[in-house]
């Protein structure tokens, strides 16, 4: 007797006769902290997720999560459309790309608000070839001389850059401000009025500051912003993965030696624990 017969009689489904599968021994587990983590940072999609899971210890692959990540109803953020560049009218591309660590710096302004609806401002600085961000200046208000105070830090802590991109802002083209860059041994590179594509890095930089941490934080205080935003910085260079790195940070912590056997691990009780929630 066949078995489409056979269940036929018994009145029960066919699928009753099939192997149930089993799955694996820690997919609770990892279901678990996948959706910690996609709780924890909202922007992120599976393969930023995937990358946090590797890094806490987990031997995942990124379809793996993928599979658990569509099975659990999570969605991947928007990507971000692409930009062509700037090309003249004779043909010619103006683009200056970083070849090196230290070879173009980009820095730009951001503007937040505390609870009480007063604004502030953040001064933007990023390495554009390790897109590591070097300082974030936070102020109610930030003028040139305070643009020279930040660069005359970073110069003697990194060492002068080969070129410094910004926009055309009253702050960056002010006269002791490119004075001050040319003596020093730097050279400026200004983007075209209207083009913030131009300064595509440090854009991409801003994009992520507030979509990640500015829309979903309130800032009681000066004080308080500059505590969460520095604190995401750290994180930002450390730990968040990057598409464009292949998912590493920009400036990852040193492991120690000799560095222990990656074991399955719980990144929301661990590598995580120590990150500020968003509210």
């Amino acid at each position: 007797m066949s078995e489409r017969l056979a269940c036929r009689v018994l009145g029960q489904h066919r699928s009753t006769q099939r192997k149930a599968p089993k799955g694996r021994a820690d997919d609770a587990a990892l279901t678990a902290d996948i959706i910690e983590l996609a709780m924890r940072y909202g922007r992120y999609g599976y393969r930023r997720i995937a990358a946090l899971l590797r890094d806490a210890g987990w031997v995942v692959n990124v379809k793996r999560v993928e599979r658990i990540w569509r099975q659990e109803g999570l969605k991947v953020p928007a990507k971000q459309p692409k930009r062509g560049r700037l090309w003249l009218n004779d043909g010619s591309c103006v683009r200056l790309r970083p070849e090196r660590p230290n070879h173009v710096w980009s820095y730009d302004f951001v503007e937040g608000r505390t609870h009480d609806g007063r604004k502030f401002r953040m001064l933007n600085v990023i390495d554009e070839f390790t897109r590591e961000c070097l300082c974030i200046r936070i102020d109610r208000k930030l003028k040139s001389s305070d643009v020279i105070d930040v660069l005359s830090d970073l110069f003697i802590l990194r060492a002068v850059p080969g070129h410094v991109r910004s926009d055309n802002g009253p702050e960056f083209i002010a006269k002791a401000v490119r004075e001050w860059i040319a003596a020093v041994g730097a050279r400026t590179a200004f983007i075209e009025p209207g083009s913030p594509w131009e300064n595509g890095y440090c854009e991409s930089f801003n994009s992520k500051l507030r979509d990640e941490l500015l829309n979903g934080e309130i800032f009681y205080s000066l004080a308080e912003a500059r505590i969460v935003i520095e604190s995401w910085r750290q994180h930002y260079n450390t730990k968040r993965p990057h598409s464009s790195l292949g998912y590493r940070p920009p400036a990852p912590t040193a492991v120690p030696w000799p560095a222990a056997l990656p074991q399955p691990a719980s990144p929301a009780t661990s590598n995580v624990a120590d990150k500020p929630t968003m509210h």
